[in-house]
C-alpha cells in the first residue's frame, strides 16, 4: 500500500511539474515572433508587382492584462527591415479600452506609425475589439471605432471599410487592388460594397479582421484573403489550431494557422489566416508564437 501511495504522489507531481512548465512557456512564448514567408498567386498581376512581396500583422491587443506590446513593435520593426510594398493590418488594434481609450488608443498608433515613417503603404480594417465587442452579444462601440480610426488616419494608415483601393507602386504604373471588409461582430461587414468600385478582372488582394466573411466573396474575387481573430486557437496542441482553447470557448466558423485548406469558401478564392501578436483573455501562448507574414506575388 505504502509503494503505491508513493507512485500516486509521484504521478500526480510529475503532472503538476509539466503544467508549471507549460504555464511558464506560455507566459515566455507571446514574447518570441515568427516571420512567416508565403507565396501568393494573383491572376492578371502586372509584371511591376510580379516578386513583390506584401506583409501582413494582425491582433495587436493593446491594453490586454500582461500584453506584449513589445513584440507588437518589434513586428513592425522588423516589417520595415523586409521593406515590402506595402503592410496591411487585419484589425484588432486595441483590447479592452473603455470608458477612457485614449492611452491605449495612442499607444497603438505609436506602434504602426513607424511603417507610415518608413515610406510603406500601409492599410488596415478594424476588427470586433477595436469597436470594443468582446463577445458577438456587446453593443458594437462605434465611438470607440471612430475615434481609433481618426487617430490611426492622422498617422498615415488608411483605415478601409468596405471599400476598395488601388495600390501602387512607388514608380506607378498599373495597380493591385485591395479589397477590405469592415468588421462582421458589430455587424458592418459588406463584402459586395467591398469589390464594386473593382474593374472586371483586375488583380486583388481580400482583406478582413474575421476571416468566417470570406465565404461571402463570390467565385474567383479573392485569390488571396487576408484575416486575423482567431490568433490560431493561442492554447492548442502542436499544429492543431481545431484542437485549441479558442476553438472550444467561441463558435467562429474558421480556426486555422496559415491556409485555409478545406472546401470552405468559393472556388479560386483563397484565404490565409494569421495567428497574429497580442492574446486574448488570458495573457498566454501555448504552441502559437506571434507572426508576421510576407507574401510574395506571383502570376
Amino acid at each position: 500500500m505504502k509503494g503505491i501511495t508513493q507512485k500516486i504522489k509521484y504521478i500526480f507531481a510529475s503532472i503538476g511539474g509539466l503544467v508549471a512548465l507549460l504555464v511558464i512557456w506560455g507566459l515566455i512564448e507571446p514574447r518570441l515572433l515568427n516571420t512567416e514567408q508565403e507565396v501568393a498567386k494573383i491572376p492578371n498581376l502586372p509584371a511591376a508587382w510580379e516578386g513583390k512581396q506584401i506583409g501582413q500583422l494582425s491582433d495587436f491587443q493593446v491594453g490586454m492584462w500582461a500584453g506584449n506590446p513589445g513584440t507588437a513593435r518589434r513586428s513592425v520593426e522588423q516589417m520595415i527591415d523586409a521593406k515590402p510594398a506595402a503592410v496591411l493590418i487585419s484589425g484588432d488594434f486595441i483590447y479592452h479600452a473603455e470608458p477612457e481609450p485614449s492611452a491605449e488608443i495612442e499607444k497603438a498608433v505609436s506602434i504602426v506609425k513607424p511603417l507610415v515613417d518608413a515610406g510603406i503603404p500601409t492599410y488596415a480594417v478594424l476588427g470586433n475589439h477595436d469597436y470594443g465587442m468582446s463577445s458577438k452579444k456587446a453593443e458594437p462601440g462605434t465611438q470607440l471605432a471612430s475615434s481609433l480610426e481618426s487617430e490611426l488616419e492622422a498617422a498615415g494608415i488608411v483605415i478601409l471599410e468596405n471599400e476598395s483601393v488601388a495600390m501602387q507602386l512607388p514608380d506607378g504604373g498599373e495597380p493591385l487592388y485591395l479589397a477590405a471588409v469592415d468588421s462582421l461582430w458589430a455587424n458592418q461587414d459588406n463584402v459586395e460594397a467591398a469589390l464594386a468600385d473593382i474593374p472586371e478582372g483586375s488583380p486583388r488582394v481580400a482583406l478582413m479582421h474575421n476571416p468566417d466573411d470570406f465565404e461571402f466573396f463570390p467565385e474567383n474575387m479573392a485569390p488571396l484573403a487576408l484575416a486575423g481573430h482567431t490568433h490560431g486557437g493561442q492554447i492548442r496542441l502542436p499544429n492543431s489550431p481545431q484542437w485549441s482553447w479558442l476553438r472550444f470557448t467561441q463558435d467562429d466558423k474558421v480556426y486555422a494557422d496559415g491556409w485555409v485548406e478545406d472546401s470552405y469558401g468559393k472556388p479560386g478564392n483563397n484565404l490565409y489566416v494569421n495567428v497574429g501578436i497580442g492574446m486574448s483573455i488570458i495573457p498566454i501562448r501555448l504552441f502559437c508564437p506571434p507572426e508576421l507574414t510576407l507574401f510574395t506575388l506571383e502570376t
